[in-house]
C-alpha cells in the first residue's frame, strides 16, 4: 500500500539507515569508494572533479522545465553544458559528468548525449553519457559513454546483494539466497558469489556429510563481500540499456548491452570491452550471476542462478536453481536444479533437465527427458554423469542413476534406477522392449568421428578472453582412463563367462535396479578396444610430455617416478586433479589454510601447473598396468610406441570412415539433382575441417614417434642432436 508523505525535503537523502552508518560516515561514503573504484583503470577521479552550479546554469536548467528541490546538492564537472539537459527532475545528491553535446551510437541506434525527460534520484552520472525517457533512476552509478534510454524502473535498495548469497547487516538469515542444485528437495544448497565457477560449485555440493567443510564455505562466501549496507547500483563504461521495464539492484559491467528486458532482479552481469554480455527482449533474471561474454536473448528466465563466460541461454529457456559452465548453451527447454560442467549443449523444447550433475561435453536430444518426475514417486532423486554424456531422441531416465563418461544412450524409456559403469557405451533396448544392451567402447569402435569432433569442437566454441578455469577436453585423459580400467577388469573377471556370439549375459540389479535382463555384447571387442584406448592415451600423453619439455630419457623418467599411484581422480568443473590432491584441496578449506575463493582459485591455478607432470604419471601408470608389471624396459617401450603409432592409424582411418558413411549412403543423395549440388550444399567430404585437423594431428604424433624412438629405443642422444 502506498504512502503519501506531504513533506519531499528528504527525497533522495537518507539512503542508509541511521542505524546502520558507523562514526564519521555520511549516506555516500560507500558511493565514494565504488565511484573511485569505477574511475581507477581510467586514472582515477577524485572529489575535485566536481563543482556547484553556477547561477546562470541554475537558471538555464529551470528554463529548460528541469525541477530540483536542492539545486546545491547537484554537482558537475567543468565541462558541463545546461542546454542538454531538458525536462527532468532530480533530487538527492545527483553529480554529472561532461555534458557539452555530441551523439552517442550502438551500431545503428544513435542518441544525442544529455538528460532528458526523466527522473534522477541520488545518482552520479559519467561524461556524455545520453539519459533519455527514464522514468525513474534512483542510487545507480553510471560510467562514461553510457545509453539509458526509456527504462520504466532502475533503482536500487540501501540493503543491495547483486545476487550473492550474503546477508547484509540487521538482515535475518532468511533472506540468504541459496541455489539448489543435484537434487530438488535441497540438501545441496550453495549459495552464489561473482566469481562462482563449477570447481568451486562441485566441491560444494559433495562431501555433504562434512558439517564443517559446508560451513567454511559457507563462511567463505559470507566474508567475500561486504555486509554494510549502502552500495549504489553500478552501470560500467560504454552500456546501453534501453527500452527495459525493471532493474532493481543490478551490477551491470562495461559495455555490455541490455534492450528490451522485462524484469532484471538482484543481477550481477558481468561485460568488458573484450567480451560484452547481451540481454534481449522479454528476459527475466533474479538472483543471479550473469558471466563475460554471455548471450540471453527471446524471453529466456533465469531464477537462482548463475552463468559461466561465453554462455546463451535463447528462444525462451528456463533455468532455475542451476549453476550453467562456461562456454554452454541452452535454448528453449526446462532445466531445474542442476549442476552443469563446462561445454553442455541443449536446443530443443521437448527436453529438459531437472536434478542433475553432468561433468561437461554434454549433449541433450530433443525429446530427452532426464530425472522426468513422471516416472518417480518423489522429487528428491539426482542423475550424476560422467564428460560427454548424450541421452539420445525422447530417452527417458529416472533418479537416481549414474553415467560413465562418454555413455549414449539410445531412444526409449527407461523407468528404473541406472548404474552404467562402463566407459564410451552405447546403452539400448532390444526390439521387443524386454532386455536392456550394453555395447562397451561404442564411441571408439563405430563413431570416431563424433567422438573426435567432441573433443575439437569444444576447443574451437571456447571464445572466452577472460579465462577463469583451464578444463580438459580430450575424451581420453584421466578421468575417461580410470573409468576404462575398471570396467575393462570387470569384463576380464567375466571372460569366462562370453558366449560363442560374444555376449555376456549379466544378472539383473547390476546395471539396473530391476528385473529385467542386461547383455553385455561384443564384449571380447569391448576389451580389446579398451586396452587400445588406454595404451593410445599413455603413450600419446608421455611422448607429447617429453617434446613439451625436450628432454626424451624415458629411462630416467621411469626410474625417477616407482611410486605407485592411484588412478582415481577428480573433475572439479572440468579441471581434472588427483583424488588425493582434492582431499588436500578440501583440508586446506576446512582448517582455514585457504580461507577465500581467491586463495582456493589461486590453488586450482596451482594445481593447474602441475597436471602435465600428474597427467604423465598417471600414463606412466597405465603403461605399468598394461606391461603387468612395475619394471617397463625399453623392449617394451618399444611395443608400446608401435601399438600407439597403429592405432594412430586406426583413429585416422575410422574418423574418415565414420564421416565417408554420410557420402557413400545412397539415401544421402536423394534430394539432390547431383553430386555437385550435394557437395554445394553440404561440401565435399575433402572440405571437413575436423578430418583435416584430425589428419594434421596424425602427422605430427607420427613424426614425434619417430624422433622419440630414435632417442628412446635406439639410444641415440638427444642432447648431441641440432
Amino acid at each position: 500500500m502506498t504512502a503519501y508523505i506531504k513533506s519531499d525535503e528528504r527525497y533522495g537523502y537518507d539512503f542508509i539507515d541511521g542505524n546502520f552508518l558507523r562514526k564519521g560516515n555520511d549516506e555516500y561514503y560507500l558511493r565514494d569508494k565504488q565511484l573511485d573504484a569505477l574511475y581507477a583503470p581510467k586514472g582515477g577521479r577524485g572529489q575535485g572533479h566536481y563543482r556547484h552550479l553556477e547561477a546562470a546554469e541554475i537558471e538555464a536548467l529551470v528554463k529548460n522545465r528541469n525541477i530540483c528541490a536542492h539545486w546545491d546538492d547537484v554537482f558537475v564537472s567543468n565541462r558541463f553544458d545546461p542546454r542538454y539537459i531538458m525536462d527532468s527532475f532530480f533530487a538527492g545528491r545527483v553529480r554529472i559528468g561532461s555534458c557539452a553535446g555530441g551523439v552517442l551510437r550502438y551500431h545503428d541506434y544513435t542518441v544525442p548525449c544529455g538528460i532528458m525527460r526523466s527522473r534522477i534520484i541520488s545518482c552520479d552520472i559519467g561524461d556524455n553519457c545520453a539519459v533519455n525517457d527514464c522514468a525513474y533512476i534512483s542510487h545507480y552509478i553510471i560510467g562514461d559513454g553510457v545509453i539509458l534510454s526509456s527504462i520504466n524502473e532502475m533503482d536500487t535498495t540501501n540493503h543491495s546483494k547483486f545476487g550473492e548469497g550474503i546477508v547484509k547487516d540487521g538482515e535475518e538469515e532468511d533472506v540468504r539466497v541459496w541455489i539448489e542444485p543435484v537434487n530438488e528437495c535441497g540438501g545441496r544448497g550453495v549459495l552464489p558469489f561473482a566469481g562462482m565457477i563449477c570447481a568451486d560449485a562441485y566441491l560444494w555440493v559433495t562431501k555433504r556429510d562434512d558439517a564443517e567443510l559446508m560451513a567454511a564455505f559457507k563462511r567463505i562466501t559470507q566474508n567475500s563481500v561486504d555486509s554494510r549496507r549502502g552500495y549504489y547500483g553500478e552501470i560500467g563504461h560504454g552500456a546501453t540499456i534501453k527500452h527495459s521495464k525493471t532493474l532493481k539492484d543490478v551490477r551491470v559491467g562495461d559495455c555490455a548491452y541490455i534492450k528490451g528486458a522485462n524484469k532484471l532482479k538482484n543481477i550481477t552481469i558481468k561485460s568488458d570491452q573484450n567480451e560484452p554480455t547481451q540481454i534481449g527482449e522479454g528476459v527475466e533474471l533474479v538472483n543471479g550471476i550473469v558471466g563475460y561474454g554471455c548471450h540471453v536473448f527471446y524471453g529466456s528466465k533465469a531464477v537462482r542462478f548463475v552463468l559461466g563466460n561465453n554462455c546463451s541461454l535463447k528462444y525462451g529457456a528456463r533455468l532455475i536453481h542451476s549453476i550453467l559452465g562456461d562456454n554452454s548453451t541452452i535454448s528453449c527447454c526446462e532445466v531445474l536444479n542442476n549442476l552443469v560442467f563446462p561445454a553442455h549443449e541443449q536446443h530443443h523444447n521437448n527436453s529438459f533437465l531437472i536434478a542433475s550433475m553432468l561433468m561437461g561435453q554434454s549433449n541433450m536430444a530433443a525429446g530427452s527427458t532426464v530425472g522426468s518426475n513422471h516416472n518417480s514417486r518423489g522429487k528428491d532423486g539426482e542423475i550424476i554423469a560422467g564428460r560427454g554424456f548424450w541421452p539420445g531422441l525422447s530417452s527417458a531416465l529416472k533418479h537416481n542413476s549414474r553415467f560413465a563418461a562418454f555413455t549414449m544412450i539410445a531412444k526409449g524409456n527407461y523407468p528404473f534406477e541406472l548404474n552404467i559403469s562402463l566407459p564410451f557405451c552405447m546403452l539400448a533396448n532390444n526390439s521387443e522392449n524386454t532386455m536392456r544392451v550394453l555395447l562397451p567402447a561404442y564411441w571408439w569402435e563405430y563413431n570416431l568421428y563424433a567422438l573426435e569432433r567432441n573433443s575439437w569442437k569444444t576447443r574451437m566454441r571456447d571464445k572466452r578472453v577472460f579465462v577463469a578455469q583451464h578444463f580438459e577436453t580430450d575424451y581420453l585423459a584421466p578421468d575417461t582412463v580410470g573409468e576404462i580400467i575398471e570396467a575393462l577388469a570387470w569384463l576380464q573377471e567375466r571372460s569366462a563367462c562370453i558366449d560363442r556370439d560374444d555376449k555376456i549375459f549379466v544378472s539383473n540389479k547390476v546395471f539396473e535396479c530391476s528385473d529385467l535382463p542386461v547383455i553385455v555384447v561384443k564384449a571380447r571387442r569391448g576389451m580389446a578396444a579398451y586396452r587400445d584406448m588406454l595404451v593410445y592415451y599413455a603413450v600419446k600423453t608421455l611422448v607429447n610430455y617429453f617434446f613439451e619439455r625436450e628432454d626424451f630419457n624415458f629411462e630416467g623418467f621411469n626410474a625417477a617416478h616407482s611410486e605407485n599411484l592411484s588412478f582415481k581422480w577428480e573433475n572439479l568443473g572440468g579441471q581434472l586433479v588427483p583424488h588425493d590432491k582434492a582431499e588436500a584441496l578440501r583440508e586446506a578449506v576446512r582448517n582455514g589454510v585457504l580461507c577465500s575463493w581467491e586463495a582456493l582459485h589461486a590453488e586450482y591455478r596451482r594445481l593447474l601447473s602441475e597436471y602435465p607432470l600428474d597427467k604423465a604419471l598417471n600414463a606412466l601408470q597405465v603403461l605399468r598396468l598394461l606391461n603387468g608389471h612395475a619394471s617397463i624396459t625399453r623392449q617394451d617401450w618399444a611395443a608400446f610406441l608401435n601399438e600407439a603409432a597403429r592405432i594412430q592409424r586406426y583413429v585416422e582411418e575410422q574418423v574418415y570412415f565414420t564421416k565417408k558413411k554420410d557420402y557413400t549412403n545412397p539415401f544421402r543423395h536423394i534430394t539432390y539433382n547431383s553430386v555437385a549440388e550435394r557437395d554445394a550444399v553440404l561440401g565435399g567430404i575433402d572440405d571437413d575441417p575436423l578430418l583435416a585437423h584430425v589428419k594434421k594431428e596424425g602427422q605430427l604424433f607420427a613424426g614425434r614417434l619417430t624422433v622419440v624412438r630414435v632417442f628412446t629405443v635406439a639410444k641415440t642422444d638427444w642432447r648431441n642432436t641440432d
